[in-house]
């Protein structure tokens, strides 16, 4: 199948853009500004990814996400909380609507290229705190997005049973070089090692057991992932 990656920079999408090589005719990598504080340092790393595997990398621009949406991981937003991230506090990171958004594009995009299908990359994990990762969400879009589509575009969503240490180690068997992603949202130097998708990242490796190739400001102990999932 031809099919068109979600392509952010980070190790999720990574490893869903390595798997879809293996798997599929991928005929692009689709990425998208809209204003993110990490984005200086997430995207070259789509970039470099593609431009390994020989795959146009394409950048959409989403300026008006970020002058009319409300959401801490926006340059227009406020600090980026640490802690673990599934803590309610992360919800201040969330970007109203972004997959749905995304995904829309995607679909015009994909269609207009020959693409039969959109590979997404969200996980398990996710579901805590973003309702555009979920079944819930995705399954309806991706009905909307096959009938309103002359292709019937499907949205292929290949990790979305399992967590973020699942995906490290399926990373890990397709050779991925873990360095060439990005995970936190603050966009500093360096991964700061603390904030929430610091902490997932930690967190993954770990569990799976795959060594940790990141350099970060701060390593110190994990947060206690949270009693309850929130965000429903």
């Amino acid at each position: 199948m031809k099919v068109v990656v979600l392509l952010s920079g980070g190790m999720d999408s990574v490893t869903a853009f390595h798997q879809a090589l293996r798997e599929h005719e991928v005929v692009a990598g689709l990425s998208f500004d809209y204003g993110a504080k990490h984005h200086d340092k997430e995207l070259p790393m789509a970039g470099w990814h593609c431009a390994q595997a020989g795959v146009p990398h394409r950048i959409a621009s989403l300026d008006f996400v970020a002058q009319e949406f409300q959401s801490d991981l926006l340059k227009s937003g406020g600090s980026i909380p640490d802690g673990h991230y599934e803590e309610v506090s992360m919800k201040r990171t969330v970007v109203p609507f972004r997959n749905g958004i995304m995904l829309a594009i995607a679909a015009g995009f994909a269609e207009s290229h020959g693409a039969e299908g959109i590979v997404i990359a969200a996980h398990a994990g996710d579901h805590a705190i973003y309702p555009d990762c979920r079944e819930d969400f995705l399954e309806p879009m991706a009905r909307a997005i096959s009938e309103g589509t002359y292709a019937h575009i499907q949205i292929l969503r290949p990790f979305v049973e399992t967590d973020k240490s699942g995906i490290a180690r399926q990373g890990m068997k397709l050779g991925i070089d873990f360095s060439k992603t990005w995970s936190c949202y603050k966009g500093g130097e360096l991964h700061c090692g603390s904030c929430g998708t610091c902490v997932e990242r930690r967190e993954a490796f770990l569990l799976a057991g795959v060594p940790d190739p990141t350099v970060y400001a701060a390593t110190d102990p994990l947060p206690l992932k949270p009693a309850k999932e929130v965000g429903r």
